[in-house]
C-alpha cells in the first residue's frame, strides 16, 4: 500500500514536511489539547529559586539572587544525571542499574554531606569547663552516732603523679596494653568508632576501640553511658583536645584519673594499693599487671577469684609481649619476667589495724546495699556515712575484750594463740552500737563479730522456749497443738530418750538420741521456765521436738537468725546446733526486749553525698512472737541472770541473759540484755593456719565461776562490771 502524496505538499532541501495552509484533504479538525494535560504531565512549575524568593522574604533575597547563577550553570549536569528508568539503550538488568556517573555523583554527594556534618559538629563541640566526678575524686567520711568524725577512707583520693616522674616502662606498658598508637593518632580512632556504633545497632553496648585520648575524655568530662550519643561527643572532643593538649599532657592526665580497683584512681595510688611502693619503683612486670586492670579491675583483680588470676596472668603475659613487639622491652629483659608478680592480698593504705575498719567495713557494705550504691560510685567517694556506732560502748567493748585476751596470753600463751573473741552489741531496735571484729584488720581480714563459725550451743534455748509458747505442742501425730506455759512440766533428768508421738527418736546409727545436761545432772520434774533460769538442755530437746522443728526454726529465724547459719532439722537443732555470728545474736536476745518484734539490724541511720541526702532502705519492725511469749522469755531470762550472778545488779535492774555451753566445749558464750541492748559474747578456739575446724577451748574461757565471755560482757555493759 503506497502513501499518495498531493502535489500540493512540497518538500524543501531539508526533507521536512510542510502542510499547505488549508491543512491535510479529507482531514477533520481535532480540538487543541490544553499543555498541562498533554501525556498525563503538570502543569510545569516555577524555578525553585522563584519559589523560594516568593517563600522566604526580602531578607534572603540577596543571597538567593547570588546563588541564582550558580544553580543555573549546575542544573543542566544535574538533570543529565537525573535517572531515567528503564534507562534508553539498555537491556534485561542494566536498564534499572544507575550510570557510573550517577554513582560517582552519590558517593562525592555522600562525602561532602559528611564532611559538612563533621566540620559543624567539631565546630559546634566545646570541650567543657568543669571536670566531671570520676576526676574529683573525694573521701568517703564516717560518723559515729553522736555525729562526730569516726573514719575517712583517704584511700580513695587521687595522687597526681608528674610524667616526668612515671618511669618510661610504666608509661610504656600502658600505651601497649591500650593504644600503642598514641603518639601517632589523631586522638580518636576510626575503626573503634565504626565497631562501636555497629555493636550499639547490633548488640546493644559500645565496647572497644577507644584510643587513650578518648578514655581520657571519658575520664574527666563526660559520664559512663554506653550510647552512640556519648561516643560520638566524646570522638569530637578527642579531635579538639588533641589539637589543644600535647601528647604528653593527655597521657599524664589519663594515667592520673584511671580507675584501678580498690578505692584506687591514678596509677600512683594503684602501685601503693596494689604492691605497697610509689609508682618510681614499679618494673615492667608490675606495671604490666596494671595495666590489665584498666580492662576491668573486678575481672583482674587477682586476689578476688581464680578466675581473676588466669585472666591477669594471660594479659599481663600478652602485654610485655606486646611492648617487646613496639620495640619498648627487649627479649633479654622479657626473659627475666617469667614469674607472675603477685600483688598484695589487701589495699595496704585501707588497712591501719584499728576497731574502726571493721565498723568501716560494716558500714560501707550496709550503705552500698541499702542505699543502691554500685562499688565504683561508692569508690568515687564524696559520701558522708553517719553510722549507729556509740563511740563509748565500742571502746568499753574494746577495752573488756583487750584485757580477757591479754590476760589469756598470760596465763596459757600456746592456747590463747589460737583464741578468738567475737562480740556485739545492738539495740532493740535494729542499731548496731559497738562490735569487737579482732585484734588488727590488717592480719585478720575477717570481723569476728560477723562470723559464721562455732555453734550457740545452750544459749539458743530462748529461741526453742519461745516457739513452744508461740505454737504449743503436738503429744499426737495427728491431734491439735496443745498450748504450753512457764509453768508446764517436762522431765529434766540427764540422758532423757527423746520421744515422738509412735516412740523414742533413733538416729542413723541406730542409737536412741538423748540430751545432755552440764555436769551430767538431773533435775526430775521441772517447769520451762525454771529449765531456762537453770539451763537445763533435757526439757528444751523434747520441748523441740513436741512442737515441731519446722516451728523452731521459723522462730529463730524470724527473731533474727540467719537461715543460712540455722543447723540440720534434727533432735540437735534444739540443742545449739545452729552456728549464728554475735550480731545475729544480739539481735535475736533483742527481738524479746523488743515486746516480740525483730528489726533487722543495722549499721548506717543516713547518707548524704555532697551536703544532700541520699534515699536510704532502713529495716523496719515485724512481729516475729507475740509480746507475751516475749515477755515470758524475758522473765526467765532475767531470773537466770538474777541466779546466776545475785550480786552483779540490783534487783531493779532490767537485765535478762544466760550463758551458752556447747557439748564439745568447742564455744563458750554470754548474750544477755540490759535497757533494751543486747550484747553478745563467744570465745572460741581455731587454728586458722592448720584448718577451720574448731578446737577445744581447754579453759580458755574459763570455768563457771569465772566465765571470760561474761566478763567481757559485764565490762561492755558498764556500769554492771
Amino acid at each position: 500500500m503506497q502513501l499518495k502524496v498531493p502535489a500540493s505538499f512540497k518538500a524543501d532541501e531539508t526533507m521536512q514536511l510542510r502542510v499547505p495552509p488549508e491543512g491535510i484533504p479529507g482531514s477533520r479538525e481535532i480540538p487543541e489539547i490544553p499543555e498541562n494535560r498533554r501525556k498525563g504531565r503538570k502543569a510545569p512549575r516555577p524555578p525553585v529559586l522563584a519559589r523560594m524568593s516568593a517563600t522566604v522574604g526580602p531578607r534572603l533575597a540577596p543571597l538567593l539572587a547570588v546563588l541564582a547563577p550558580l544553580v543555573a550553570r549546575v542544573t543542566p549536569y544535574v538533570r543529565r544525571m537525573r535517572p531515567q528508568y528503564p534507562r534508553p539503550g539498555r537491556t534485561g538488568w542494566r536498564r534499572w542499574m544507575p550510570s557510573w556517573r550517577q554513582w560517582l555523583g552519590g558517593v562525592l554527594a555522600s562525602i561532602g554531606l559528611s564532611s559538612l556534618f563533621l566540620a559543624v559538629a567539631y565546630a559546634a563541640t566545646d570541650i567543657p569547663d568543669n571536670l566531671n566526678t570520676y576526676a574529683t575524686q573525694q573521701d568517703n567520711v564516717y560518723f559515729w552516732a553522736d555525729g562526730t568524725p569516726m573514719a575517712r577512707t583517704g584511700w580513695v583520693q587521687r595522687q597526681a603523679m608528674p610524667l616526668e616522674d612515671i618511669p618510661e616502662d610504666v608509661r610504656w606498658a600502658v600505651l601497649a596494653a591500650e593504644n600503642e598508637s598514641f603518639y601517632s593518632d589523631p586522638g580518636i580512632s576510626f575503626k573503634g568508632i565504626s565497631r562501636a556504633v555497629f555493636r550499639t545497632f547490633g548488640q546493644g553496648d559500645t565496647q572497644g576501640g577507644s584510643t587513650i585520648t578518648q578514655q581520657y575524655v571519658k575520664n574527666v568530662y563526660l559520664n559512663q553511658d554506653q550510647t552512640v550519643r556519648r561516643k560520638f561527643t566524646e570522638a569530637m572532643i578527642a579531635l579538639k583536645l588533641d589539637n589543644q593538649m600535647s601528647k604528653d599532657e593527655i597521657l599524664e592526665g589519663y594515667l592520673n584519673t584511671s580507675w584501678f580497683g580498690r578505692g584506687t584512681y591514678g596509677i600512683q595510688r594503684a602501685a601503693q594499693a596494689y604492691y605497697g611502693k610509689d609508682v618510681s619503683e614499679l618494673n615492667a612486670s608490675e606495671a604490666a599487671f596494671l595495666a590489665a586492670l584498666l580492662k576491668g579491675a573486678g575481672l583482674y583483680d587477682p586476689t578476688l577469684n581464680s578466675a581473676n588470676r588466669a585472666r591477669a596472668v594471660e594479659r599481663w603475659s600478652w602485654t610485655l609481649d606486646r611492648m617487646v613487639d613496639i620495640g619498648k622491652l627487649s627479649k633479654a629483659e622479657r626473659a627475666t619476667y617469667g614469674k607472675f608478680p603477685e600483688p598484695l592480698k589487701s589495699n595496704p593504705l585501707y588497712d591501719t589495724g584499728e576497731q574502726s575498719d571493721y565498723l568501716v567495713e560494716l558500714a560501707a557494705q550496709y550503705a552500698k546495699k541499702a542505699a543502691k550504691i554500685s562499688d565504683k560510685d561508692f569508690d568515687l567517694g564524696g559520701y558522708q556515712i553517719y553510722t549507729t556506732f556509740d563511740k563509748k560502748r565500742e571502746d568499753q567493748l574494746t577495752e573488756a575484750v583487750t584485757k580477757a585476751r591479754e590476760k589469756a596470753l598470760k596465763d596459757d600463751p600456746k592456747r590463747a594463740k589460737t583464741a578468738h573473741y567475737g562480740a556485739a552489741s545492738v539495740a532493740a531496735d535494729g542499731r548496731i552500737l559497738a562490735v569487737y571484729g579482732g585484734p588488727d584488720h590488717r592480719t585478720q581480714g575477717y570481723n569476728e563479730s560477723n562470723a559464721t563459725t562455732v555453734p550457740a550451743g545452750s544459749a539458743f534455748l530462748p529461741f526453742v522456749y519461745a516457739a513452744g509458747l508461740e505454737h504449743g505442742v503436738h503429744k499426737s501425730r495427728d491431734g491439735e497443738a496443745t498450748p504450753v506455759t512457764g509453768e508446764s512440766l517436762y522431765n529434766g533428768d540427764d540422758d532423757v530418750p527423746v520421744t515422738t508421738p509412735e516412740g523414742p527418736y533413733w538416729d542413723r546409727s541406730g542409737k536412741k538420741v538423748a540430751a545432755s545436761n552440764d555436769g551430767d545432772k538431773s533435775y526430775g520434774q521441772i517447769s520451762l521456765h525454771r529449765a531456762l533460769e537453770l539451763s537445763v538442755n533435757t526439757p528444751f530437746m523434747q520441748l523441740g521436738m513436741d512442737t515441731g522443728l519446722d516451728k523452731v526454726r521459723a522462730t529463730a529465724e524470724a527473731s533474727g537468725l540467719l537461715s543460712s547459719s540455722i543447723g540440720a532439722q534434727v533432735p540437735a537443732l534444739s540443742m545449739g546446733s545452729s552456728t549464728p555470728s554475735a550480731i545475729r545474736m544480739a539481735s535475736g536476745y533483742s527481738t524479746f526486749a523488743a515486746a516480740g518484734k525483730h528489726t533487722e539490724p543495722y549499721s548506717v541511720r543516713q547518707i548524704t553525698h555532697n551536703g544532700t541526702k541520699v534515699a536510704l532502705d532502713l529495716p523496719r519492725p515485724r512481729r516475729a512472737v507475740g509480746a507475751d511469749v516475749a515477755e515470758e522469755v524475758t522473765s526467765a531470762l532475767t531470773d537466770s541472770f538474777r541466779t546466776a550472778h545475785p550480786d552483779a545488779a540490783p534487783a531493779t535492774a532490767e537485765v535478762a541473759g544466760k550463758y551458752g555451753t556447747t557439748q564439745n566445749d568447742t564455744a563458750a558464750w554470754y548474750v544477755g540484755t540490759h535497757r533494751s541492748v543486747s550484747t553478745a559474747v563467744v570465745v572460741y578456739r581455731i587454728d586458722l593456719g592448720k584448718s577451720l575446724e574448731p578446737l577445744p577451748l581447754e579453759g580458755v574461757a574459763g570455768t563457771a565461776d569465772e566465765s571470760v565471755p561474761y566478763g567481757i560482757w559485764s565490762g561492755a555493759m558498764s556500769p554492771l562490771g
